[in-house]
């Protein structure tokens, strides 16, 4: 017997519930006390299409999706051709007898198949059809052992007993029990996959996306602006659902080009700002990009990353726009960019990412992607780092001469400049997108481009200075060290984790300031490493080139995945055997 350690997914059509199931089994876990990891898959279709979630339970902490599957419940004939491929041997199989056929031997000896009338069930329950979704659920908890009150908690949270729609969760708990009843007697409490329930002490269910969104409000944004783009939607709503709270201007503009020069606007005034958007948008809004570095105005930027070129696949996942956005817009300007790895991580390093657009006046972004943003992570609200807000070199009326003028550009040590709000008395300038003298008057002498050139570009200097340099994870004498960046840290982690338990010696380290570049630290580690890997969801290997441009060292290997799936442990493990 297996206990709270297994991995559970559920698959159907679109309009199927499929990630309301998921969403609340992931949630049941992590109540149970268990660590939690989930991880959706759907293509861009508002009906129909495989849809599928997961949801890896653990008694201790896990960074990443787990395979195998060990519980199958699948809604439709589908999600048994696709996804039988990934079952364990003694996988658990639930499937909808009222629209699909399977059969044991389709399955390992081990596995145990069951039928079970789940729309029957459903409309005898009064829920309709729709409610086949929760007679899956009542089907899992019985698979893994799970008391009938756990699961029953969760739809009345989920629907709320105390709202008019309290009709809605009773049919839906009737609809539960006739499937966990259904199983229980299947099964006759033998399942090979059992639940111990523990105390949650106080751990959090959070995506990317909303570990960032939170970041930002605790660092203070008070003005989002943003064009509905997946993977990078949720952060819109979250801002809008809490905008009346927090005192924030939420912005649903027409088009991605109207929300970054919303925000630039926003970061002009000495509001805190930021946009998010995915490729596409980005692409939109790159002119106004380079208007934020000319202009030298804080501006924040989420770019949350999914397969190109064009459209490409909207709801899937990868690492394909680091060379885009290091070098994005005309002309040359220093920029930030950071790439959080994992959930907390995204709550952290947005907090920074607002500071340093302000203490250097320049545009900052950070690089999520579809995988890192909607997946959900166990957290412990205690590790969730708050960083002090420094808003920088901001000078009021009292910090000004009178007898002399106000240089907005001034061209000082490190490349900010002293910067007034406005209607500041004395602090009267322009905001020039052409290229500008100290008054920021346009001026087109050669020696002043290049002073003003040379004056932006001292910024990267001193931003480097504050930024904290990446750290080995892992063993310092490994026979294999692992460079990497964004949300492929996780399956790193848990890959790194199977092979210390079967003795092999790997370590990880994760660029997180992938712009100013961490030259040194990185060349030290090269330097002592034995064998070196890059691993990176893209097709090129974009971070391996950036970080030949910036150290003159090459890895020695690449492990590159671009078909839209996130690395999964396994599947580096044996690449890594293969590489040691």
């Amino acid at each position: 017997m297996t206990q709270n350690n297994f991995n559970w997914k559920i698959g159907g059509e679109a309009g199927y519930g499929i990630m309301s199931a998921g969403a609340m089994f992931s949630r049941a876990m992590l109540r149970a006390g268990q660590f939690v990891f989930d991880y959706t898959e759907y293509p861009s279709l508002i009906r129909g299409g495989h849809n599928t979630y997961e949801v890896s339970v653990s008694p201790d902490p896990i960074f990443g999706v787990r395979r195998p599957i060990h519980i199958l419940v699948a809604l439709n004939r589908a999600t048994i051709d696709y996804q039988k491929i990934e079952l364990s041997p003694n996988a658990i199989v639930i499937f909808n007898s009222d629209n699909t056929k399977a059969e044991a031997s389709e399955f390992a000896k081990e596995a145990v198949v069951i039928g079970i009338p789940m729309e029957k069930l459903s409309i005898d329950s009064g829920a309709e059809r729709v409610g086949r979704n929760t007679v899956a659920l009542g089907a899992s908890f019985a698979a893994c052992g799970v008391p009938f009150d756990r699961l029953k908690e969760i739809i009345e949270l989920n629907f709320s007993l105390k709202k008019k729609d309290g009709k809605v969760a009773e049919v839906n708990i009737k609809a539960a029990k006739a499937g966990y009843e259904h199983i229980r007697q299947k099964l006759q409490n033998n399942s090979p996959f059992q639940l111990k329930i523990q105390d949650n002490p106080g751990r959090l269910l959070m995506s990317g996306n909303d570990a960032l969104s939170w970041g930002a409000i605790k660092a203070g944004c008070n003005f989002y602006s943003g064009y509905p783009m997946t993977p990078s939607t949720s952060i819109l709503h979250v801002f809008a659902a809490q905008a009346p709270k927090y005192s924030m201007v939420v912005k649903h503009t027409e088009d991605e080009i109207t929300a970054i020069c919303a925000a630039i606007g926003a970061g002009y005034t000495g509001v805190r700002s930021m946009t998010a958007t995915s490729g596409g948008g980005f692409a939109l809004m790159v002119e106004a990009l380079g208007m934020a570095g000319m202009v030298e105005v804080p501006l924040v930027i989420v770019e949350s990353m999914r397969p190109g070129p064009s459209t490409g696949m909207p709801t899937w996942t990868g690492q394909e726009d680091l060379k885009f956005v290091l070098s994005a817009s005309q002309g040359e300007f220093p920029r930030v960019v950071v790439a959080p790895g994992d959930v907390e991580q995204s709550y952290q390093y947005i907090q920074q990412a607002f500071n340093i657009a302000e203490e250097f006046q320049t545009p900052v972004v950070v690089m999520m992607d579809k995988y890192l943003g909607s997946s959900h992570k166990w957290v412990n609200p205690k590790e969730l780092k708050n960083e002090p807000i420094k808003r920088g070199m901001i000078v009021h009326e009292k910090d000004l001469k009178t007898d002399e003028p106000y240089l907005r550009y001034l061209d000082t040590v490190n490349g900010v400049s002293p910067r007034t709000l406005p209607g500041t008395k004395g602090g009267m300038h322009i905001a020039n997108s052409d290229e500008h003298n100290e008054k920021s008057f346009t001026e087109e002498d050669a020696s002043e481009r290049a002073r003003m050139m040379d004056k932006r570009f001292k910024k990267e200097a001193a931003i480097a200075k504050n930024l904290p340099n990446p750290e080995l994870e892992g063993e310092k004498n490994a026979d294999l060290t692992l460079i990497t960046w964004g949300s492929a840290k996780g399956p790193v982690q848990e890959a790194i984790h199977v092979l210390k338990l079967e003795g092999k010696k790997v370590n990880m380290l994760q660029i997180v300031f992938i712009s100013p570049f961490p030259t040194e630290k990185v060349q030290e580690v090269m330097k002592k490493a034995k064998k070196i890997a890059i691993v990176e969801n893209n097709k090129t290997g974009q971070l391996a080139g950036w970080l030949r441009e910036q150290t003159g060292l090459a890895p020695d290997y690449k492990i590159l995945k671009y078909d839209g799936r996130p690395f999964f442990a396994h599947e580096l493990v044996e690449t890594i055997k293969e590489l040691l």
